[in-house]
């Protein structure tokens, strides 16, 4: 487990923040008294598969949720190899799912290199270079040097350790920083979803089931 830090990252508690909050929390309540065991292991599945689309779809992969249900049942799949990998990976990551804590820096680690695996060589390591977020050919996002990465990545686990915040916006605020720092190679994405989910499944198991992803991918940009 990280060490607390003084490190706060720099947001602000609005009104609409604290709305949202109230509001998500308000849906969570009725859907933990509505949703029975026996349906929920039956959805887990059917959103599980949601959740993967939804994010590697972000990123590009092009399969769909009929392929990806087919690639879990051990099926052949006709679609570029990256992609059927990129699935298969994300399947093995989420299968390990519940055995993550989410402020502890090994295990993200660890879920970076089974999601990355065979895809980058540095799978479950910080990058070495530098990187940046392009938008077409445009440098939008160029992320601290290389050098920096272990000490912002520690800071950050150590607030997510230490943090009062509620799970809702500790989430998100982890969530954006890593995007900010960008600390892998590859994968930040997709690595930066799974992580909010997993901080907010702690908080309340539910969210392992929701395809979050999903949603997001659906919304118009």
């Amino acid at each position: 487990m990280s060490k607390p830090s003084n490190y706060q990252p720099p947001y602000t508690i609005t009104l609409g923040i604290l709305n949202r909050v109230a509001a998500i929390s308000e849906g969570i309540g009725r859907l933990t008294v509505l949703t029975d065991q026996a349906k929920a292991l039956r959805l887990r599945r059917i959103n599980r598969i949601r959740t993967i689309h939804g994010s590697l779809a972000i990123e590009g992969n092009t399969l769909s949720e009929a392929q990806i249900t087919a690639i879990l049942e051990g099926k052949r799949v006709i679609a570029p190899p990256r992609e059927v990998q990129e699935v298969k990976n994300a399947l093995a990551a989420y299968d390990r799912f519940d055995t993550w804590k989410p402020e502890t820096e090994k295990d993200l680690l660890e879920a970076h290199r089974i999601l990355m695996s065979s895809l980058i060589d540095e799978a479950g390591s910080y990058r070495r270079g530098g990187v940046g977020v392009m938008a077409g050919q445009e440098v939008i996002h160029m992320a601290p040097p290389a050098d920096r990465v272990p000490h912002l990545m520690a800071d950050l686990f150590g607030w997510l350790a230490a943090t009062d915040a509620h799970p809702l916006i500790a989430g998100s605020v982890f969530h954006y920083e890593l995007e900010f720092i960008h600390p892998f190679v590859d994968g930040n994405g997709r690595k930066g979803r799974l992580w909010q989910s997993l901080i907010l499944a702690h908080w309340n198991p539910l969210f392992a089931d929701i395809p979050a992803e999903s949603l997001i991918f659906e919304q118009p940009a």
